[in-house]
């Protein structure tokens, strides 16, 4: 099934050119089926690098999707047009009194900081209650993981030596968890951020199990055993290309930036990237919406308390 999102969407053609099933929003009006309610909170700077990645992993679903893109009130994007947000974004608070079937945050540039000198910090901990209750199931992708289990249980995070960045291999807690259907013994995720969270504080909250850590690169993905919040703290839905951007970005800035690991082929930066996480992101989100969304979420989304 395709995914619903809004008419003349930039992410529309791209991923048509992949052979990737998307239909706007004035064709899917014409389906009589109750589609999945999902919200992208996007805090990337990238807005539609970020539209597209999320977009193209999210469309691998039999399940159809309609998708709000959500903005918060205390930024402004720097690196997309004001014309780009206001035509396919809507603000927090436009959308705080509604109910949606699953919620996505992104990550965002803002990992250095302590969370209350992030200048929407209060907004992000408003949408951290709201989802509590208005939200069948919440995904939280790597700043947004760290912050979401700091705001619901005082996890705190870790300033790295070195940017923990490139391709790295983890192994799952239990391969019988419902995330981890069709995966392998060991699986490949992107990571690219300053920052870490540890099994040790993690371990102290009854309410949360971790589900896999690498040797390498540390906590990747913890779960509520409440099964309403996933924290990952890399990046599944990232592009082949993604991590070549952004080492290449930082590289002809001057900027201290080491090589991703376990990336390039012969760790040649002239090399093309190996692939080897798409396979397990595909799974992980299909599995993501079918077992802790789409088969828990009430028929009647006004139920979801």
């Amino acid at each position: 099934m395709p995914v619903n999102i809004p008419d003349k969407l930039p992410a529309i053609e791209a991923l048509k050119k992949e052979n990737i099933f998307v239909i706007d929003s004035t064709r899917a009006s014409h389906q009589d089926i109750r589609p999945l309610r999902i919200a992208v909170l996007n805090l990337m700077p990238v807005k539609i690098t970020t539209e597209t990645d999320l977009i193209r992993i999210l469309s691998n679903t039999p399940l159809q999707l309609e998708i709000d893109l959500v903005k918060i009130m205390g930024h402004t994007s720097k690196n997309t047009s004001a014309e780009h947000m206001l035509t396919f974004y809507t603000n927090f608070s436009q959308v705080k009194h509604e109910k949606y079937d699953g919620l996505i945050v992104t990550g965002a540039p803002v990992e250095q900081l302590e969370y209350e000198d992030v200048t929407y910090w209060n907004e992000m901990k408003e949408i951290f209650d709201w989802a509590k209750t208005n939200v069948q199931s919440s995904l939280y992708i790597c700043w947004a993981a760290m912050a979401a289990l700091y705001h619901y249980y005082g996890i705190p995070k870790y300033p790295l030596e070195k940017k923990m960045f490139g391709v790295f291999h983890h192994t799952p807690s239990d391969p019988k968890i419902p995330i981890f259907r069709g995966f392998d013994d060991e699986f490949h995720v992107p990571h690219s951020r300053h920052t870490e969270i540890r099994s040790e504080d993690i371990e102290k909250v009854p309410e949360l199990e971790i589900l896999a850590e690498s040797e390498e690169s540390g906590v990747c993905i913890v779960k509520d055993k409440a099964n309403r919040k996933i924290f990952i703290t890399g990046h599944a839905e990232y592009a082949p290309n993604t991590l070549d951007e952004e080492y290449k970005r930082d590289f002809s800035k001057g900027l201290p930036i080491d090589i991703p690991k376990h990336y390039y082929r012969k760790n040649d930066p002239s090399n093309p990237p190996v692939v080897r996480w798409r396979g397990h992101a595909n799974l992980f989100f299909q599995n993501w919406l079918n077992y802790y969304v789409y088969q828990e979420t009430p028929y009647n989304i006004e139920e979801i308390k």
